[in-house]
């Protein structure tokens, strides 16, 4: 994750979050379940990605942007990124 989440989640600083393989929506469900709050930030009100946030698994751009269905294997790495925009 990048670091301006652990100002909103002070409580996942510091830890490798392991959780089991499963699709994108269900590993942020499980760290949310560690976190509260934590999807509401990143998922819109529809459960897609907000606009400016980009999740890769491993080192591929997670494609499913809407049901978050791509799958993340067990040895595999979630890595949540906020873009950045304006000029």
């Amino acid at each position: 994750m990048t670091s301006h989440l652990y100002r909103f989640f002070p409580q996942l600083e510091h830890l490798s979050i392991r959780v089991p393989a499963g699709s994108v929506a269900e590993v942020l469900r499980a760290v949310d379940a560690m976190a509260p709050g934590f999807t509401d930030y990143i998922l819109d009100e529809h459960g897609g990605l907000r606009r400016h946030v980009r999740l890769s698994i491993n080192n591929t751009l997670v494609f499913d942007r809407k049901t978050l269905s791509d799958h993340v294997p067990e040895d595999g790495t979630l890595f949540i990124f906020q873009a950045l925009s304006g000029g």
